[in-house]
């Protein structure tokens, strides 16, 4: 028996885009660790990106993905395939394997497909197998060596930018494309307003397109860049005021489906080096929820339901998991997740779970603790805390 008195309970959240390194980067982060990092966060399944090394671009690939899911025994971890060959953009995947072994999406990660034919014919084949292609939105010539928005605060700086149609003029190439083959277009981590025009555009003329974003692009801009800390560092970049806006507007309107992490952990010594010469991405597991929560809900007055819906059942229809997953009605996996929404919290990523500390919210105060989590009916946190052991005592034995 839980006592929830005062607290809510939710399906088990659903993270469409995420980055777990394993196979390849280990020392950033495990298919174990993540996953306890997932559960702490509320969150019972999650989409893993194939940005591995090697890739995720065959069937024995995505089936170790989903044998070392079920080797940790927390959250469940869905293999996402490569739309090319080594995400090298030349030729497809072996789209039909992947699928086959569990992949609910297929994507190249952060490189964007520069061949407008090389997108047609991944569409064309995701379609026979009934999944997305989660596009990654930037013309890499217009991006051209930039490390954060271009806009005053570079100008300022004398950094190089990126600026915002570098990411809409691939999400209207995209979205034609779509529009051609009938295929579902998904559009990763939207930053630009430019980009939440088209794709409302885009829905409106009956384009199977769909979008997402991360709470960080909804809560902060390239101001946060100001004084060069790389945990600001992501890529897309953060944005201007008017974006963030924009961002919102979409969200509210239904144009943005779904809220991922985009869960990017770096090593500390990676993040600790000159803005410029850092990698891009945070991590993003653990606070999902409570960024969530705080910006859309206490900040913004959107409604609880409608937050939750973009992390839970939204999710899942479009991953194709909405048979089992994504709700608490009877016949439902029991992923179930309970948050205290009344009590603040200051981020401290040095009690993540998750290898990576490099989270662009720390030191923050937000709402949404997570209080329990279970996963098919079994608890994997209680009180706040993951059960079971630590990779560190496993490793021992």
């Amino acid at each position: 028996m839980i006592d929830a008195a005062g607290l809510i309970v939710t399906p088990g959240l659903i993270d469409m885009h995420a980055h777990l390194r394993e196979p390849g980067d280990e020392e950033e982060e495990t298919i174990w660790s993540g996953s306890r990092a997932a559960v702490a966060g509320g969150i019972t399944t999650v989409a893993a990106f194939p940005n591995t090394e090697p890739a995720v671009d065959n069937e024995a690939s995505a089936e170790f993905v989903v044998l070392q899911s079920r080797r940790a025994g927390y959250a469940n971890i869905f293999p996402v395939g490569t739309v090319t060959l080594r995400r090298e953009g030349e030729e497809l995947s072996e789209m039909a394997g992947l699928a086959k072994a569990g992949a609910v999406a297929f994507s190249d990660a952060d490189r964007c497909l520069r061949s407008a034919e090389m997108m047609r014919r991944g569409l064309l084949y995701a379609k026979m197998f009934g999944r997305p292609v989660v596009a990654f939105c930037e013309d890499s010539d217009l991006r051209c060596g930039g490390v954060m928005n271009y806009g005053k605060v570079a100008l300022r700086h004398g950094l190089p930018g990126i600026p915002a149609v570098s990411e809409s003029i691939i999400v209207a190439r995209d979205i034609g494309i779509a529009e051609i083959t009938q295929g579902h277009l998904h559009i990763g981590q939207l930053s630009a307003a430019g980009s939440v025009a088209l794709v409302k555009q885009g829905k409106e003329a009956g384009v199977m397109v769909t979008a997402e974003v991360t709470p960080h692009h909804f809560t902060l801009t390239d101001e946060a860049c100001e004084y060069f800390d790389p945990n600001y560092k992501v890529l897309p970049p953060l944005r201007s005021q008017s974006d963030v806006e924009a961002l919102l507007g979409g969200l509210r309107d239904g144009t943005i489906d779904a809220i991922v992490s985009a869960h990017a952990p770096h090593a500390a010594e990676e993040k600790a080096v000159e803005f410029v010469y850092a990698p891009f991405g945070v991590v993003g597991l653990e606070t999902l929820f409570a960024a969530s929560y705080t910006s859309l809900v206490e900040k913004h007055g959107f409604e609880l339901l409608e937050v939750l819906a973009k992390l839970t059942i939204n999710p899942a229809r479009l991953l194709g998991l909405e048979a089992e997953r994504g709700g608490l009605s009877p016949g439902k996996l029991a992923d179930v997740a309970v948050f205290d929404i009344q009590t603040d919290r200051v981020i401290d990523p040095e009690g993540f779970e998750s290898k990576g500390r490099n989270s662009c919210f720390g030191g923050l105060t937000m709402r949404g603790s997570t209080i329990h989590t279970f996963v098919a009916g079994r608890q994997v946190v209680s009180e706040g805390r993951v059960l079971g052991p630590s990779e560190e005592t496993v490793a021992e034995h």
